[in-house]
This record gives structure tokens, sequence and C-alpha cells, in this order.
């Protein structure tokens, strides 16, 4: 059998080896200048990362002087369409923090892709191999006082400012939004789309 039938019979035409081609160059090229600009940022802005920490695509680093941002081993970035799965990234991966003493902490083997996380003046802590689907958002603050109503423009509101907590394994779907004081227990699943506005025990499935 010639070389020639054998490619033709695995569908290994012109375009498919394109193909093929074209997304592992966008895969592992993007995977390469991501991590590279993720570490050389992390170490210019004193945010900690462990080994074997990857990005596809930008990874927006934000540390207000006296706070910390820490990366645990083995965590990974998407924040291109390129490698996303089920759904387009609407933004790049974002960690921020607002003020001194506000922290970041993701445990070893996170995914993260879109997602934006921001500490105000608390924490957020996200434990071991938790995964965050497209264009999540995790917040320890309101960001402004919620009354009175005059005041809100101008009123920060620190006082209501609560820790997040995310427990080891949970799995939160496309879309959600984690609100502050919110503790999410280990293995626990959170429906796409859905709002977090109290706490979700472990190994439950949340939505809504």
């Amino acid at each position: 059998m010639s070389l020639w039938r054998k490619i033709r019979e695995r569908g290994l035409t012109p375009a498919n080896i394109i193909s093929y081609a074209s997304l592992r160059i966008m895969q592992d090229g993007g995977r390469l200048l991501g991590t590279l600009r993720l570490r050389c940022k992390a170490r210019f802005l004193g945010v900690r990362t462990g080994a074997g920490v990857s990005a596809h695509g930008p990874v927006g680093l934000m540390r207000w002087p006296g706070s910390s941002i820490e990366i645990g081993a083995g965590c990974s970035f998407i924040s291109s369409w390129r490698r996303a799965t089920a759904a387009t990234v609407l933004a790049p991966c974002r960690l921020r923090t607002f003020g001194p003493g506000a922290r970041i902490v993701l445990g070893e083997g996170c995914q993260l892709t879109g997602a934006a996380l921001t500490a105000r003046s608390t924490s957020i802590r996200l434990g071991r191999q938790v995964m965050l689907a497209p264009n999540c958002i995790g917040v320890d603050s309101d960001f402004h006082a919620p009354g009175p109503p005059e005041r809100r423009c101008v009123d920060p509101g620190l006082e209501h400012d609560a820790p997040v907590e995310i427990g080891d394994h949970a799995w939160l779907g496309m879309g959600c939004m984690v609100l502050k004081g919110v503790t999410i227990g280990h293995g626990a699943i959170i429906g796409a789309g859905s709002v977090v506005t109290r706490d979700v025990p472990p190994l439950c499935v949340a939505a809504g």
C-alpha cells in the first residue's frame, strides 16, 4: 500500500494537515508566549508563582502595594479564544488587589478561563484544582455603600467587605458571579450563569 493511500485513508488531506498544524502552532505558541509574559510580569510586580504555572494569552496582574497575590504550582490561565473550549473569552484573566492587606491566593492546579478575581480589602482564596469556566467573576466587595442613596458614589463602604473562599476541586460553570462573603465547599458544582450570594455546602450542585 502506497504512503499516499495510507494518508488518504486516514483523512490526512492537505486541508486537514494545514488545519491541524495551525491549531498546534496557535496553541503551543500562545502558551509559550503567554507563560513567558506572565512569569516576567509576576516577577516585576512581586506576585508569587509556583512551579509549572502556565498561561495562554495575556493575564492581568494588578497588585496594590502592601497586598499580595499568590499563584500555586501548576495553575493555568486561558485568556484566548484560540484555546478556550466551550465558549469565547470576553476578556483576559485578571487578578487585582485594591488596597493594603488585600490578598488573592490560588491553590495548586487551579484552572481559570477569562476569569476576574478582585480583592479590595479582604481576601479571595481558591483551593486546590478549582476550575473557573469562561468569564467567571469573584469579588470581596460591593465597591459602594448601599445607602444612603445620595452617598453611594462617594462612600466606598469598606466596612461591608467580606472574604471569599472556594474549596478544593470546586467547579464553577460559565459566567458565574461569586459575591462577597461567600464560601463554596469542596467539590461543589455551580451551574452556568449563577450569581452566588450565600454559602454553598460541599459536594453539592447549586444553580440560579
